[in-house]
């Protein structure tokens, strides 16, 4: 009897449920509240019937449309067929016999047939997904010429290390502003391009209103201060958005805004121009592609033009994967002075298989440039994305990942803060005492420095190609890869790239302070042999005082000829000190501010972050005066990379006793920074 009134309960709910669900899919807060208490359930319950019941609503739709396709699909076989049949009885005019030709070859019909309807139902699968509209209500879209595209699969083989010589990994260029990509994809067709604008003009305006937008819809956090957004009043904005969200991946989301010095028309452009977005963020962009241009935008604004580009996103540390991106990228000018340039995915099907299938799709994400006084502009950043759980995250930088200051907004417009000052410090006519003499010298010395750190990004990350792990230095190891080197800029021959991470419990402002500082460099310094180090010139790039490029000298050295050249970087979620080994008559070359493309540089270094832990003891236990939440963490993840030329010889192998050289440099290395951070022994 029991059991009887409780499928009975069950019945008059479920029939209740849908009544409610015909009148309000998507009832707020308070709806839920009032049904919770007529029907006996807690408020998540009901939350979680109304959910599935989407879920189900969506799935009916689709299975109704699947079958609608199938019927066309029947009418046209059966108009085929009819066809067929109708011309046996036809006679040719010429020869009198039946006719011919590859046009009425029932094969060909039978391919074509089934071409035109997986287009159809391709098509209507990318309709329904990102707009929720009929293909019949998609904005025309003008034609565009559609370049031949070279996209397919590079190869990046290699082994491990075997017997006596360690197999190369011969990497594409690590410069090159062209990468391959991971899958292969043809020419975008027309619809795909409407399916594209139409996708990037709703995007647009989601992320409008959700960086113009303060509570209830984002609060501050109790913690750090930073923006939190408050799911439930997100999904009440965008039913449909969170409605079309796959259930096994995870969201990320943030908000962050501040003033940066330029002037929004440049930013823009920056943004727009695929070279300069990858120059302007060289330790967050690994590398990047553009794969098609679908709109200019106007002459002068840039407003409207809507690119499609491939790129890879890193934390500087072979331990961590890149997370691969594929979007659409749209900009438009709101009003005088005032610009909106937002990134959506957009997954790319080829007979009804996704080309893209990436680990990582890009919500609508972007930022608000408005212009302010004196060559300023105030930039909203927001990043939204969607995350598969196939790579779990190395545990070492589980915290730094989780806590969104690997990849939140806040990291994007900390490192375009520092990048857009370094720039107007490069124009600068000014020059200090230690300053190198003459603008122009200046100016050729930071391109050399800036493709310097540029190098040693690029060849540090995780997306540089199939790492060898050697054993030591607890669960990261040294990593290693080698490569031939045939490209200006870099010494000819074979080249080997070893790097680790560490976690040290010691501020991270603190960790970059001792390593940036040259006095200090023979502590740590095992290719200095004890020696002093002396700056012998010196380029402030920005208002920190971390922020600067030195060139070094060290003191009672048997090459008096080799300098050190010196770049170090911090803001509020990262730093980086990287150098290499420059004779004096390439320092000399530089200082009269002729071309430096030619220089050859070798770039080593470290990568220094938060450890992502919130420590509230540590919050007042450094001094920095960088902007932001930087004081409360317990401790300091370091990445440390060295570069060494093995031999000028393309057919030169890597031997392991050169290996073993390399990983006891690093690895004695990270020995004397814990020893002089006072750091406990591990």
């Amino acid at each position: 009897m029991e059991i009887v009134l409780l499928m009975v309960m069950s019945l008059f709910t479920c029939l209740w449920g849908l009544r409610v669900f015909k009148d309000c899919p998507h009832p707020d807060e308070k709806k839920r509240l009032q049904l919770s208490r007529e029907l006996g359930l807690e408020p998540r319950q009901i939350k979680f019937w109304f959910q599935n019941r989407r879920t189900q609503m969506k799935a009916q739709l689709e299975r109704s449309d699947n079958n609608a396709l199938r019927q066309d699909n029947d009418r046209i076989r059966s108009e085929n067929i009819a066809i067929r049949e109708a011309l046996k009885n036809v006679i040719c005019p010429t020869c009198g016999g039946p006719p011919g030709g590859e046009y009425f070859d029932e094969e060909k019909l039978r391919l074509e047939n089934a071409r035109l309807r997986e287009e159809l139902e391709r098509i209507t699968s990318i309709t329904a997904r990102y707009t929720g509209r009929p293909i019949s209500q998609l904005p025309p879209v003008p034609p565009i010429s559609v370049s031949s595209l070279d996209l397919s699969v590079g190869s990046l083989g290699g082994q491990g290390m075997g017997g006596h010589a360690l197999d190369l990994d011969l990497l594409a260029s690590s410069s090159s502003s062209d990468p391959q990509l991971p899958f292969q994809t043809t020419a975008i067709s027309e619809m795909e391009k409407a399916v594209m604008a139409d996708l990037a003009a709703s995007a647009m305006a989601e992320i409008i209103r959700l960086l113009q937008t303060d509570e209830p819809l984002w609060r501050k956090s109790t913690n750090d201060g930073r923006d939190v957004i408050n799911h439930e009043s997100y999904e009440r904005l965008f039913p449909r958005a969170c409605s079309l969200r796959n259930p096994d991946t995870s969201i990320e989301m943030s908000r962050a805004s501040g003033v940066v010095i330029m002037n929004g028309l440049a930013l823009v452009d920056m943004f727009t121009n695929l070279n300069k977005w990858v120059e302007c963020f060289p330790t967050v962009v690994s590398r990047a592609r553009q794969i098609e241009v679908l709109s200019p935008g106007m002459e002068g604004s840039h407003s409207g033009s809507l690119q499609l580009i491939y790129a890879e996103l890193q934390v500087l540390s072979p331990l961590v994967p890149t997370r691969e991106v594929y979007f659409v990228r749209y900009c438009q000018q709101i009003e005088q002075g005032m610009w909106a340039v937002v990134d959506v995915s957009f997954d790319i099907t080829r007979e009804n298989q996704l080309v893209s299938p990436l680990q990582c799709r890009r919500l609508p994400s972007g930022c608000l440039i408005q212009e302010i006084p004196n060559g300023y502009s105030k930039v909203s950043w927001l990043e939204h994305v969607e995350l598969e759980d196939r790579v779990p995250t190395p545990r070492l930088y589980r915290d730094f990942v989780s806590s969104g200051m690997a990849y939140g907004a806040e990291r994007w417009l900390a490192t375009l803060q520092r990048m857009c000052e370094r720039f107007a410090c490069q124009m600068v006519s000014g020059a200090s005492s230690r300053d190198l003499g003459g603008v122009d010298g200046r100016r050729s010395m930071m391109r050399l420095a800036q493709r310097m750190v540029n190098s040693f990004c690029a060849n540090i990350s995780a997306s540089s190609g199939r790492w060898t792990t050697l054993s030591g230095l607890g669960d990261s190891g040294v990593r290693v890869i080698a490569h031939k080197s045939t490209e200006p800029g870099q010494p000819t021959g074979v080249i080997l790239s070893a790097a680790t991470s560490i976690w040290v419990p010691v501020p991270w402002q603190n960790v970059f302070n001792f390593i940036r500082d040259e006095r200090n460099r023979a502590q740590w310094d095992l290719l200095s042999h004890g020696n002093s180090v002396q700056e012998v010139a010196h380029i402030a790039n920005g208002s920190h005082p971390g922020n600067c490029i030195s060139v070094l000298r060290t003191l009672n050295a048997s090459q008096n000829n080799m300098l050190l050249l010196q770049e170090s970087c911090i803001d509020s979620s990262e730093s980086l000190v990287v150098y290499s080994p420059v004779d004096l008559p390439a320092i000399n070359i530089a200082m009269s501010g002729e071309d430096t493309s030619y220089i050859n540089i070798l770039p080593s270094g470290f990568a220094i972050y938060s450890d992502g832990r919130r420590d509230q003891a540590a919050e007042g236990a450094s001094s920095s005066s960088l902007q932001g939440n930087t004081s409360r963490s317990s401790g300091s993840l370091i990445t440390v990379a060295y570069q060494i030329l093995v031999s000028s010889l393309p057919t030169a192998r890597v031997t392991v006793d050169t290996v073993s050289t390399v990983n006891n440099v690093i690895s004695n290395t990270i020995h004397r920074i814990k020893a002089a951070l006072n750091c406990p022994r591990s």
